[in-house]
């Protein structure tokens, strides 16, 4: 072998090498942090009207992937390496196609998981069917949160943590005091109401165990 032949193999090998080591960095779907997009007030009462697969095409050109949408209230699972704007973006490619003022709440795969673990209601003991969660946009200061009036809605009661707000309501949302506009208006923020039933869902979406959650067992053992 000549000296111009050495000298030929020896750049394809680190031609080779160098692609090799490219393609090793690049993550795939699979590798990507899980997200939820919980958005609020969408196909309500026959208002705000937004197909769940015009919203998963939304989240896909925004460069996020394995996109699923449940039900039609707006909550999208998927995959994204960061979501820094994402949660606006969404909301102002929603205004833009649709005409509707959409508020995006986003949270993490762990802050999914860690909802199970932080909520008192299921420590307590309480089946799943009078729980529901506000997520919040911004965590509200500990002075407003201390402004929230306990008693407001005899017979329920909430617990502010973080960025949610867990309620236990025997009377059903329907009857309730502790509304969207009454947290809004006294912490400064947005919220978006789930129930405790939507948020299990959303955990077994993210890869989370469902057994782990002792509301859902006392339900099906009664």
């Amino acid at each position: 072998m000549t000296w111009l032949e050495v000298g030929l193999v020896t750049v394809c090998l680190r031609l080779c090498t160098m692609k090799t080591a490219v393609t090793k960095t690049v993550a795939t779907p699979a590798d990507l942090p899980r997200h939820v997009a919980l958005l609020r007030g969408i196909n309500v009462g026959g208002t705000n009207k937004l197909p769940m697969s015009a919203l998963a095409t939304i989240f896909t050109d925004a460069g996020c992937s394995s996109v699923r949408t449940y039900i039609q209230s707006g909550n999208v699972v998927f995959s994204a390496e960061t979501i820094d704007d994402l949660g606006p973006h969404i909301s102002a490619e929603i205004r833009a196609q649709f005409g509707i003022h959409v508020p995006v709440i986003l949270r993490s795969a762990a802050e999914m998981d860690g909802l199970l673990h932080d909520n008192p209601f299921v420590k307590a003991g309480v089946t799943a069917e009078v729980l529901h969660v506000y997520f919040l946009a911004d965590a509200p200061s500990a002075r407003d949160a201390k402004t929230l009036d306990p008693e407001r809605s005899p017979g329920d009661s909430f617990v502010v943590s973080g960025r949610e707000i867990y309620l236990h309501l025997p009377g059903g949302v329907a009857r309730t005091k502790l509304t969207n506009v009454y947290f809004d208006k006294a912490l400064g923020t947005v919220s978006t109401m789930r129930n405790w039933r939507t948020v299990g869902t959303l955990r077994e979406w993210l890869g989370f165990f469902p057994d782990d959650d002792p509301s859902t067992k006392r339900v099906r053992n009664s």
